[in-house]
Order: structure tokens, then C-alpha cells, then sequence
């Protein structure tokens, strides 16, 4: 504990006592379910707990590709922080530095002049962002799904390259609006693709010009499979189902240039297209960068098997900014059925430093891998034996993420979307304009020049 930087409680008596302070970087479902932990566990005495991450919610992100596709409310996968905490306090802002050694983070709200801000535990939540590469064009014209905004603004992108095919007639543009590339064939595009692809596909019912056949969806892995997570035989079957239903697949293949949204492949392919879509792996968040605690050799922070930051005292990681050792020479996949099982340990071992107790190793077996793969379609291992295809693993995905998605408001809300979904169509229509909503605003301002009796358009 530090002699100086601790908040301090004044007692009904007057007398101060020093209270420990925890500062958890990222509320993400690592951070969120420590924090509840600690409230849970922890007297009002014991210690005083903050969360700091840029939102204000936690984002459920096995969730993401069926909001891009309509199938959840993209607020139904998101849980505001302040509402499931008790006292646990919430900074809305950005961590610009860790200062271990002298117990302090630099700190930016939204709003006002940037601090510090002391602390005696640390928990390192701060979770993962896309991992790009230095590819021509890949970051003018990408977009990632790690966050619930990328989801909402995927869906409504597909729905608007539908709605550009369909009002023109200038060939180009529609075989370009029509072409969508998905880079990355692990989980997070092989579930993207195909919920899009569904989607995409059940649209084509309201547009008289566009046909199935129309559509273009590639699938672009620079390995010789998809989803290594459910197995061989299992990401086989996902492969081919994928394929059949149209989907362009390209393995060992790789995206060397999107100029001028110019899709260019390793294996000599060139055209256009209208979407591009990067999901080729994550890199832990930066802000673990901008710290003096000790990182692995692929910049996670090095954690022991108690979740404590190896070298260093009063520490702690986990989920996908950690290496986190399984006992068997490797490192547990930073994935959610992780983060969902490091969250007690965590705060439990947190609790043990705090009272000066014994400290508990996080062991964990692998309970499988499920995925989503659009409407009735999925692909799932269980328990290592248990192999499932098609609406069975379809089954498996929703049950297992229904019960881990948190909080029972928003169990209730999923399951209500879902049901829904039973009974009526998917809805079509496509807000491109809410990423910039002050367009119309700015236009009417502004109005629009008229030459020879015809409105100018603007630019933007």
C-alpha cells in the first residue's frame, strides 16, 4: 500500500483511515465483472474501486455481427456502466500514460484539462483493437467490427451499396457498390460475412435491379483455413457451407493494396469494391504501450497464472491485453469464454492482496467454440467431441451467448429482438447519414447554389 496516495475516508469519530484505492483500466466485460466482484466482496471501507475506459458502456462483442445485421438492437449489446454499478465510481475518458512505479495514470476526460490520478491496485482491462497493416488504402477505405458504432454503421454501409446499385445506370458503379470483401477468416469475419451476407441477400427481395447472383462477397485468409477455432473437420464444413452459398473464399491469399478502393490479392485478382471490411487479428490497446509494466514479446502485458503482472506488485491483467500462461508451455486464446472466467479469479486474487490472503491460479479447459453464421446456420465444437453444423450449432451459438451476455435487462432485450425476428422480416432501411448528422443541418445553413435553374450539390 503507498503511504501517500490513498483516498481517505473521514469516520463519524473523525478519525481518518487510509482506503486503498483500485484503478481498473477498461470497462470491457473483464473490467465490469471485476469491478462487480470487488462491490460484491469488498466492504465500502476497504477499498474505493474506479472504472476508466473512453465509453460509457460495455460492448457484449460476440454480439457485433448480428447487429451489423439487423437481427439485435445495437443498444441491446451494449451495458451502461453507471447503471450496473453501486459504488463503484466511472471516468469517461482516455488513459494517455501508466506510471506504475510512482502509482499514477495520466488522464483525459472528454471535457477539460487532463490529471493524474493516483492509485495502490492496478487491473489492466484495456482489451484489444484492430491490428492493421501498412497495406495502400486499408486505412482510408477499411472499417473493423470491434465496436458496436463499426456494427451500426456496417449495416447501414451494405444496405446503402444496395440502395447505389439499384439507382444507377452506369455498370461500374453498380459492380463496384456490389463487391464486399471481408479480410480475415477467424471469428470475427467468418461471422461477419456470413450475418451480411444473409442480410444483403434477404434485401434483395425490395430491389427490383438485384438479384443474389449480383452479389459479390469475398472471403480473403492468408491461411489455408477458416475458424481454427471449432476444429478442422467443423471449419471444413463452415468452409464449404460458405461457399455454397456463394461466397467467394480465397485462402493463402492476401490483400496487397485497396487504393482508391482498388481491392488488389496476392494471388494477381484486381477489381473494385464499395466495402471493405478488416478483421485480420487485434493488438493489444495502445494505452499498454504507453506504460512501464513489463510486456511480452507480442506487446500484451506479461501475467502470471494469478492474474498478477510478473515483476511488480499490486498489479494485475487479463483478457486481451494479457498473455496469461495455461500450464502447458502456451497462453489461454484471449477470447471471451476467457475473459468471462478470468473476471473472479481476478478480483478474487485483487481482494487477497488488499487482506494480505492467499492467492489463487487461473486454470481453465477449453469448454469449445460456437459461431453464428447468419440465419439458422452456425458451426460449433463442444467439450473437444461434440461437432455440430448448420441450425444445431445455430442453436448452441445463441443458447451459450444468452446466457453470457450480461445482465438480465439485456438477456430480456436480446431474447425479445430475437423472437421477433421469428415472426417479422428483417427491416431494410439504411440511415447512412447518422456518421454525419449534421449534415442536413449544415445544408440548410448553407443552401445550395442554383446555376442555370439547377441545385449545385456540395462536395463534402
Amino acid at each position: 500500500m503507498t503511504e501517500s496516495r490513498n483516498y481517505r475516508l473521514v469516520h463519524g469519530g473523525g478519525d481518518e483511515a487510509e482506503i486503498p484505492h483500485i484503478l481498473i483500466v477498461g470497462g470491457g466485460y473483464l473490467g465490469m465483472y471485476t469491478a462487480l466482484r470487488l462491490e460484491k466482496k469488498l466492504g465500502a471501507g476497504e477499498a474505493r474501486i474506479t472504472v476508466v475506459d473512453p465509453n460509457s458502456y460495455m460492448t457484449y462483442q460476440p454480439f457485433l455481427p448480428e447487429a451489423a445485421a439487423g437481427s439485435i438492437n445495437p443498444r441491446n449489446v451494449v451495458v451502461p456502466l453507471r447503471k450496473v454499478f453501486k459504488r463503484t465510481k466511472v471516468l469517461t475518458g482516455h488513459v494517455v500514460s501508466i506510471d506504475h512505479t510512482g502509482r499514477t495514470i495520466g488522464f483525459e476526460p472528454e471535457v477539460g484539462e487532463p490529471r493524474e490520478i493516483s492509485y495502490d491496485y492496478l487491473v489492466m482491462a484495456a482489451g484489444a483493437v484492430s491490428r492493421t497493416l501498412p497495406i495502400p488504402g486499408l486505412a482510408e477505405w477499411g472499417i473493423g467490427i470491434k465496436t458496436v458504432e463499426e456494427a451500426a454503421y456496417l449495416r447501414n454501409h451494405v444496405l446503402e451499396q444496395l440502395n447505389i446499385a439499384d439507382s444507377t445506370d452506369d455498370e461500374a458503379i453498380r459492380r463496384k457498390a456490389l463487391n464486399f470483401v471481408f479480410v480475415g477468416g477467424g471469428f470475427a469475419g467468418a461471422e461477419a460475412i456470413a450475418e451480411l451476407e444473409d442480410l444483403a441477400r434477404d434485401a434483395t427481395r425490395i430491389y427490383p435491379s438485384i438479384s443474389v447472383d449480383d452479389l459479390r462477397f469475398y472471403l480473403i485468409e492468408a491461411a489455408d483455413k477458416i475458424l481454427p477455432e471449432v476444429g478442422p473437420e467443423v471449419g471444413t464444413k463452415a468452409l464449404n457451407q460458405l461457399k455454397r452459398r456463394g461466397v467467394d473464399v480465397r485462402l493463402k491469399t492476401f490483400l496487397e493494396s485497396a487504393e482508391k478502393q482498388v481491392i488488389k490479392l496476392s494471388d494477381g485478382t484486381e477489381f473494385e469494391a464499395g466495402t471493405l471490411v478488416w478483421t485480420a487479428g487485434v493488438k493489444p490497446n495502445p494505452v499498454v504501450s504507453a506504460s512501464d509494466l513489463p510486456l511480452g514479446p507480442k506487446g500484451h502485458v506479461d501475467t502470471s497464472e494469478y492474474l498478477t503482472v510478473n515483476g511488480v506488485e499490486g498489479a494485475f491483467a487479463g483478457g486481451d491485453n494479457a498473455q496469461v500462461p495455461d500450464g502447458k508451455g502456451g497462453f489461454y486464446p484471449p477470447n471471451a469464454q476467457n475473459a468471462v472466467r478470468q473476471a473472479p479469479v481476478l478480483a478474487d486474487n485483487v481482494i487477497a492482496a488488499v487482506r494480505g490472503k492467499k492467492m489463487t491460479a487461473y486454470r481453465h479447459d477449453n469448454l469449445g467454440a460456437v459461431a453464428g453464421l447468419g440465419l439458422h446456420k452456425g458451426a460449433a465444437q463442444l467439450f473437444g467431441r461434440i461437432k455440430l453444423n448448420g441450425r444445431m450449432a445455430w442453436y448452441a451459438h445463441r443458447a451459450y451467448h444468452l446466457f453470457a451476455v450480461p445482465t438480465f435487462n439485456r438477456k430480456m432485450r436480446v431474447l425479445a429482438d430475437w423472437t421477433l425476428g421469428l415472426f417479422l422480416r428483417r427491416d431494410y432501411a439504411a440511415l447512412p447519414e447518422m456518421g454525419e448528422p449534421r449534415q442536413a443541418f449544415e445544408e440548410a445553413a448553407q443552401p445550395q447554389p442554383v446555376e442555370n435553374g439547377r441545385l449545385l450539390r456540395r462536395v463534402s
